[in-house]
């Protein structure tokens, strides 16, 4: 699930849900596994759990904390859009994938769109991550944000091998020739197989110990 690019390669994917409760017993239930606690998000006001996917990825779940801070801008991965408040109505969703980079600001300067870099923490970790400023996905989330965690260990170091394993990522746009290029400007070539269609979609595959998954 590497890109061409050592540099620049699939950190993690993020599952959003209404509450964090639903969105861990969401994922626990599908695949059978337990989710790994994660923390709170003092600068976004959100809180996660987290899942191993194996080779150095991992999947989040992430939703919006009730005993959080409202930020002072819009939260990111657009958990303050009316559209995905409504889309979480049906049940958790797989709305986005981050791809961890050593030089986030050189590629910045290349995808400008992916908006400004902000330093995160949560707990004794800490990251630098691309948010817009409206807070909103790019491309219906098919455009990645851009992670660096410095000299912080990668989450995965942390977290129980649990015997899933990411074996496909999928997506589909209306023009997925667009989200392509974007793509190769971000060094990521062949991590996201895309095709055509009018609705945009996110969808991994998870080999897991109940079976093959496909998360939407």
């Amino acid at each position: 699930m590497k890109s061409k690019v050592g540099s620049t390669v699939l950190d993690h994917l993020v599952v959003a849900a209404r509450t964090l409760e639903e969105g861990a017993a969401y994922i626990e239930r599908m695949l059978g596994v337990a989710m790994s606690p994660g923390g709170q998000h003092p600068q976004m006001g959100t809180h996660n759990r987290l899942l191993n996917l194996g080779g150095g990825v991992y999947l989040e779940v992430l939703a919006i904390d009730p005993q959080g801070i409202p930020p002072d801008r819009p939260r990111w991965f657009g958990l303050d859009s009316p559209a995905l408040q409504q889309r979480l109505e049906a049940g958790p969703a797989l709305i986005h994938w981050v791809a961890r980079t050593d030089d986030i600001h050189r590629v910045l300067q290349r995808v400008p769109r992916l908006g400004r870099v902000h330093r995160m923490h949560r707990g004794d970790l800490s990251w630098d991550i691309t948010i817009p400023d409206d807070g909103n996905l790019l491309e219906g989330g098919l455009i990645p944000s851009l992670i660096c965690w410095g000299e912080t260990p990668h989450p995965t170091t942390r977290l129980p091998d649990v015997g899933c394993q990411l074996v496909g990522l999928y997506g589909v746009h209306p023009e997925p020739r667009q989200v392509s290029r974007m793509l190769a400007e971000l060094g990521l070539e062949g991590v996201l197989e895309l095709r055509e269609g009018e609705q945009v979609r996110l969808e991994a595959w998870i080999e897991a110990p109940k079976g093959r998954w496909v998360l939407r």
